[in-house]
């Protein structure tokens, strides 16, 4: 595959690279790098050739969208398509060293930036969330916006997911996407799914563009089969797919500590993981390159978003998501039950 290809999202007339960039790592998540290597990181993958790049004010509690807003605002601005997300609105804490030392937020990121955090899906809300991030990016346009995190696990309840719904429907926070995209402001508005069953309820009460699929459609897991991708096809609404290393394990292999959905990988799932890479070793491919390149092949996913904090991880990502695989791969991951049998892949002809 060719990580500069360039893929519509939906009917929006702009179109991404089959490989972007995904910026929770600017954020400082599993370690704190410099600076200098966030910079010399985005410089290696613009050089790659890769223009698309996502964020959101959450990643570092807003590190991410001040680093990658330092390097693209000095590229030319038609060059790199940019996505970020709303939803969440920050603030200075009262106590900043109480927030630093006690608040969930912040110890979420191992370098985040001490600024606190409200959920907000009201039309103020969207708009002072956007507001915000252009002036931390020092960028005068956002090309895409994603409703982050309204779900169970960040709304921390059915009822808070309702609670969030309505704010975005009554509160009319989609209302203020929409007369963003209306006015030329962004180009498509989408949101960030990090379980099944969402899509379907964003589905029914708004028009969306995009969704940005984080956990549940990867090699180790494809639940969004059943109803979230085929709803996607139906309406014509593009997925950006993240998390295609299933937050770690699928880069680094199967070792103690290893990360599955962002927290360490138990036995049952190292087992399956040395497993799949056996197969992978068979066949002559890394890990990575099967799971940077299978999301692809369903015809829902315009796009795959790799995260990375150093240029060598960047080299790696392409040279992953550009190597050879053969068919035979896929048939062999779906014989010995690692990938469902309706996942979409190609298939060995015949001679």
């Amino acid at each position: 595959m060719n990580p500069s290809q360039k893929v519509e999202i939906s009917d929006t007339g702009v179109s991404v690279t089959q490989l972007g960039y995904g910026g929770v790592p600017l954020g400082d998540a599993t370690e704190i790098i410099s600076d200098e290597q966030a910079q010399a990181t985005l410089a290696a993958a613009y050089d790659g050739g890769l223009r698309y790049f996502d964020t959101a004010p959450w990643y570092g509690n807003t590190k991410s969208e001040h680093r990658l807003g330092q390097f693209l605002r000095n590229k030319p601005r038609e060059s790199f398509v940019l996505s970020s997300k709303i939803g969440r609105v920050y603030t200075r804490p009262d106590d900043v060293a109480d927030f630093m030392a006690n608040s969930p937020w912040a110890k979420r990121w191992r370098g985040g930036l001490p600024f606190d955090l409200r959920f907000d899906y009201t039309y103020d809300g969207v708009m002072r969330s956007y507001e915000d991030s252009l002036t931390r990016m020092g960028l005068p346009k956002i090309d895409f916006l994603a409703i982050h995190d309204l779900d169970p696990r960040h709304q921390k309840s059915e009822d808070g997911v309702i609670a969030a719904l309505n704010q975005l429907e009554g509160g009319r926070g989609f209302a203020a996407l929409q007369a963003l995209k209306d006015q030329g402001e962004i180009a498509a508005i989408g949101a960030g799914v990090n379980e099944t069953g969402m899509i379907p309820r964003f589905v029914e009460r708004f028009e969306m563009d995009y969704f940005l699929i984080a956990s549940p459609y990867n090699l180790l897991d494809q639940p969004a089969l059943d109803e979230d991708l085929p709803l996607c096809v139906e309406h014509n609404i593009s997925v950006v797919l993240g998390a295609a290393f299933a937050s770690g394990i699928l880069a680094t292999g199967a070792h103690e500590g290893a990360q599955y959905r962002y927290k360490n990988a138990d036995g049952v799932i190292l087992d399956k993981v040395r497993a799949m890479e056996d197969i992978c070793a068979r066949h002559g491919v890394e890990l990575a390159a099967a799971a940077l390149q299978f999301p692809l092949h369903h015809p829902a996913v315009a796009t795959v978003i790799a995260g990375a904090n150093h240029p060598d991880q960047i080299a790696a990502n392409l040279a992953q998501f550009a190597a050879v695989i053969p068919s035979d791969l896929w048939s062999e991951l779906k014989q010995q039950g690692f990938l469902r049998q309706d996942a979409p892949a190609p298939v060995p002809t015949s001679n």
